[in-house]
């Protein structure tokens, strides 16, 4: 590659002289995102015909809302509190779907159950009768589910994982918070962030 001759080097500087940067608030906003290399698209973290494609945007937009970021730093530690609330959100349906099945291993096909719970512990009262039941066969279908398998201690492990991804999300953003003033010249608000996607 050629090197620059010094008439080149001249212009050049001469040029940089008569340059201001951006001038308007729309320039101004446009240039301090240069520097942004991370781009969140909430459309790449949703489970496939699982959960709704829109749920970590709604989490961010209502992150952003809350913990009022001013730069792309606090931003990002903003963003990583709301996928760490969407795992808390996955671990309560995963639970959820681990207490449905443990109910469905103890009804037949026309919704009896397979065994019935000890008539000296049930009372004339119907309702509490049929919660009773319930209880009762949620407890045994997680009995014959889970005796011999480990999936519950692993969904115990990923629900603490969540908690922890959560826990540190937020302390993150308030150590970022605290450095606010070395990243002030990267002014940088929610309307803007919205923009630039």
């Amino acid at each position: 590659m050629p090197r620059a001759s010094a008439a080149n080097i001249a212009a050049n500087r001469r040029n940089a002289k008569r340059s201001t940067g951006p001038r308007t608030p729309e320039g101004k906003a446009r240039s301090s995102r240069n520097a942004r290399k991370h781009i969140f698209h909430p459309t790449s973290f949703p489970v496939v015909r699982l959960e709704d494609i829109e749920e970590v945007d709604r989490l961010r937009a209502d992150a952003i809302a809350a913990y009022k970021p001013v730069n792309s730093q606090e931003t990002f530690a903003v963003e990583r509190i709301a996928l760490a609330q969407q795992a808390l959100l996955r671990a309560e349906r995963l639970h959820s779907g681990m207490m449905t099945i443990c109910l469905n291993q103890t009804v037949t096909d026309d919704g009896r159950p397979f065994t019935a719970i000890s008539p000296i512990l049930v009372n004339d009262d119907f309702q509490i009768c049929r919660a009773q039941n319930r209880n009762y066969l949620v407890a045994e279908g997680f009995n014959r589910l889970f005796t011999k398998s480990p999936a519950f201690t692993q969904f115990l492990r990923y629900q603490a994982q969540a908690e922890r991804l959560y826990r540190r999300a937020i302390e993150e953003f308030e150590r970022v918070r605290k450095l606010r003033d070395e990243f002030a010249n990267e002014p940088e608000n929610s309307s803007q962030l919205n923009e630039s996607e």
